[in-house]
């Protein structure tokens, strides 16, 4: 008999983790260190019970990935063993590449690319490693293979992934809003002419589904706090960046090191193994060292930014509809004033702005498929007979604009 791990899981209970390449790709470092990424950045400023991690979500979107394949084979798929160990492969690598805190610095310690490019090169990385054992799992993680529903179920618009951190952020958040009825969805999957689909009787399911994705963007990823915690973060690491770069000493682990004094681009990591090896090194804990040290630094935008942090004490931030209607030039110059700040320039990295956006759900050729009992699949858009579905098509944009709470604007 196969033997298998079982580890106790918060949101499911027992998972079982078979052993053999999927125990080995677990066992592996650069795994590991998803234990050390939390989830969901820096939204435990608001929300003090989301702490899980990387390394949770991906255990549990394993975990939901084989209910909804044996699901699956029971309504009369036949899915190989193979493609059954590649499919819990690739849903359990597909958020690998991810930084500190996240989706935070992700366009901030590399200056081109994203957190998908890097787990499929971190994918082909551990398939060179594991002898060609990953060969199926990333081409559905690439959607070529020949099985299109299989990519689906790891990247879509109702994939195990949102499955996962959606019913799992929800538990941890505390936000009961956000909670889906996953087990229903995956039982209610199917597949049509090679394409995932939901049964006509769970479409009810799939409307709470991007009810709760939607509310739960705003109420708690896009959280106003949330967002003004990110945009520090994102600020006191590009001032870092440019005390580096014009050759002031700024401590910290020699593997962030490279990441503030080179312009590093996700590329570089595919060129440079050892690049790579020192990007799968930096987890959160690397940034919280280097906090706790550049409170005591002599730049005064560094030291400010990392107290800030220490304390809680976040940005001020305003959202509006529209472009936030203050004087940049005279709050520059208040910011400077107030922290005796020489170059007004350098006040800028106290003073965040720009766009955040959401869409719930977009119809078209990769919406969300219902299956009706005549055999016709519908969008859900078109399916559903809640008007709503089709305006959570909308992409919402909202303005914000953030700065110290001590500066009065």
């Amino acid at each position: 008999m196969e033997k298998k791990k079982i580890i106790n899981d918060p949101v499911y209970g027992f998972i079982t983790i078979p052993e053999g390449l999927i125990y080995q790709i677990i066992s592996h470092p650069y795994f590991q260190r998803l234990r050390r990424i939390k989830q969901m950045g820096l939204n435990d400023f608001v929300y003090p019970g989301a702490l899980h991690t990387r390394f949770h979500h991906a255990l549990g979107a394993m975990h939901l990935m084989s209910v909804a394949l044996r699901n699956l084979r029971h309504k009369g798929l036949d899915i190989t063993k193979h493609e059954y160990e590649s499919m819990l492969i690739a849903i359990l690598l597909h958020d690998i590449g991810h930084g500190p805190f996240s989706h935070a610095l992700e366009s901030t310690l590399l200056s081109k690319g994203n957190h998908e490019e890097i787990s499929l090169i971190i994918m082909q990385y551990l398939n060179r490693i594991f002898e060609g054992g990953l060969d199926t799992a990333l081409n559905i993680f690439q959607n070529r293979y020949s099985r299109r529903f299989f990519h689906q179920l790891v990247s879509s618009q109702l994939d195990i992934d949102r499955l996962d951190y959606l019913k799992r952020d929800s538990f941890f958040t505390g936000v009961s809003e956000g909670a889906i009825g996953s087990d229903r969805i995956i039982n209610m999957l199917n597949v049509s002419h090679d394409q995932l689909v939901v049964e006509e009787k769970g479409i009810y399911s799939i409307e709470n589904f991007l009810n709760a994705r939607r509310l739960m963007y705003w109420q708690v990823y896009l959280h106003k706090t949330s967002v003004a915690a990110e945009k520090m973060m994102v600020a006191l690491i590009e001032r870092a960046q440019h005390l580096v770069r014009t050759g002031i000493e700024v401590p910290c682990t020699k593997e962030i090191n490279l990441f503030l004094i080179r312009r590093i681009e996700t590329q570089d990591l595919l060129k440079d193994p050892d690049l790579l090896d020192a990007y799968c090194q930096i987890d959160d804990y690397d940034i919280w060292s280097g906090i706790k040290s550049w409170q005591h630094h002599q730049d005064i935008v560094l030291s400010n930014i990392s107290r800030m942090f220490l304390n809680r004490d976040l940005f001020q931030i305003m959202v509006s509809l529209e472009p936030v209607d203050v004087d940049i030039d005279q709050l520059r110059g208040r910011i400077a004033k107030q922290y005796g700040i020489s170059n007004p320039n350098d006040a800028d990295f106290l003073i965040r702005r720009g766009v955040i956006s959401n869409a719930a759900y977009i119809s078209g050729d990769s919406g969300i498929g219902i299956l009706t009992k005549e055999g016709e699949v519908m969008d859900i858009a078109e399916a559903s007979d809640l008007p709503n579905i089709v305006a959570l098509g909308k992409i919402v944009k909202k303005h914000y604009l953030t700065w110290p709470k001590s500066v009065t604007l």
